[in-house]
């Protein structure tokens, strides 16, 4: 037996930290199969229309057969398995689903941190809260899962690395467990990229220094990794060796966030100036919601252009001040677009974000200044003044909170009602 894959353990005198990660199997196309029989066991694609240039973002284990899977584009999704049930899904229906499914692990442990809403890490370490043995309560959080009518699978180790990891190894319902002390022979042999923050581009890198598995990871000197990585290089060495020191906060505690953003992919390519000052407008002010909604102010912003499928390109600015004023940072969004986008190219994703929280910078509008028409671009507001053009805003939120999203709509929204794609969210939550 593989000591790293349940299926029978005796109770284990578990010692140290005990950190589980939770994920939902395939949970938006099995919420679907739980509100339509009928589906069961054919394949199910939730996702966007191709028509629309929408993308996958669940698709049944059947389906997947079939070589379907998230993040996919419909229209390949469609090719490859044509005769699949599509739904743009009930985002509602899999939140209340979600809470109960968060509710379950709430009974076993106060350390919930939910990641998304399919997934959450759960600290149950011994002598903690439960004297129980952390496999044990594995299975139990499983069992209860599975009387709602779905299921999930659960990594269990002694970080959040590897329990990350230990989850993704036996899917669907799986329980992999990786005792304490065997993380290192767990970790050694698998790719670079098992390891959640290893992209593409960190991938090829690593390969071309011959560093091909987390073992061989584990083996570099973590002062010449960062002076390859910067400050990451070091991390991914103490990860890759199963030595990363792993928090998980208490659901009351409040969450660290990065940043807070929004994307819209659109049905036809943008190309033109006029059309790109539109859309980045329309992001903004998406974004400057969720800002005011949080009650957060940032000083960097970044724009994000998505040509094709393969081709992203980014651009970032720090602000003197933080703010959650779209009139603010949208112009400063519209001053990046001239660095990273030339007229006629054609555009199909417009991203904005806003981040770094965590700097007292000041007022946030001290140093900025006093009309639209001195920001870093022209704006189609010219000598107003910033403080009432946010003012502005807050009226609109608190209109369309109290009356829904479509009470107030400016020609910015109205333009593009109709022009983006119909893919619903995939699940993490707006500020990651």
């Amino acid at each position: 037996m593989n000591a790293t894959e349940d299926t029978s353990f005796a109770p284990l005198a578990w010692e140290g930290p005990a950190i589980g990660l939770m994920d939902l199997d395939a949970f938006f196309a099995s919420v679907e199969e739980l509100d339509h029989p009928e589906w069961r066991g054919k394949p199910i694609i939730v996702g966007g229309s191709a028509e629309r240039r929408g993308v996958v973002s669940t698709a049944s284990y059947e389906a997947r057969k079939y070589g379907v899977h998230s993040a996919m584009p419909s229209y390949q999704a469609k090719r490859l398995c044509p005769h699949a049930i599509w739904t743009h899904g009930h985002y509602a229906r899999y939140r209340e689903m979600s809470d109960q499914v968060m509710a379950i692990i709430l009974d076993e442990t106060p350390l919930l941190e939910q990641v998304s809403i399919d997934e959450a890490f759960f600290d149950v370490t011994p002598g903690r809260y439960s004297k129980e043995s952390p496999l044990d309560i594995c299975r139990r959080i499983q069992r209860r899962v599975a009387e709602l009518g779905i299921t999930c699978s659960i990594g269990l180790g002694v970080n959040k690395t590897v329990a990350k990891i230990a989850s993704e190894r036996q899917k669907p319902r799986g329980l992999t467990v990786v005792l304490p002390g065997m993380e290192g022979s767990f970790l050694a042999p698998l790719p670079v990229r098992s390891m959640s923050g290893i992209g593409k581009a960190t991938e090829s890198r690593l390969t071309e220094l011959g560093i091909r598995t987390l073992g061989d990871l584990a083996r570099q000197d973590p002062k010449r990794m960062e002076q390859v990585f910067g400050v990451f290089g070091p991390r991914m060495v103490a990860r890759a060796a199963g030595q990363e020191r792993s928090r998980v906060r208490a659901v009351d505690e409040p969450d660290e966030v990065k940043s807070v953003s929004n994307e819209r992919t659109f049905a036809k390519d943008l190309t033109t100036k006029d059309e790109m000052r539109a859309a980045i407008d329309h992001v903004s002010a998406l974004v400057g919601t969720r800002l005011r909604r949080k009650g957060l102010t940032g000083s960097q912003v970044t724009l994000k252009l998505k040509f094709d499928y393969q081709h992203t390109h980014t651009a970032q600015r720090q602000l003197p001040h933080r703010t959650d004023d779209e009139h603010i940072f949208g112009a400063v969004a519209q001053d990046l677009l001239k660095q990273i986008w030339s007229e006629g190219t054609p555009v199909r994703l417009v991203g904005v974000a806003v981040s770094s929280f965590d700097h007292d910078l000041g007022e946030q509008l001290s140093l900025f200044a006093d009309t639209v028409q001195d920001a870093p671009e022209d704006t189609s507001q010219p000598n107003v003044p910033l403080r009432d053009l946010r003012k502005l805003s807050v009226t609109t939120d608190e209109v369309r909170k109290r009356f829904g999203s479509d009470a107030l709509s400016y020609g910015r929204d109205l333009r593009f009602k109709d022009g983006t794609s119909d893919t619903m969210p995939t699940g993490k939550f707006d500020s990651q």
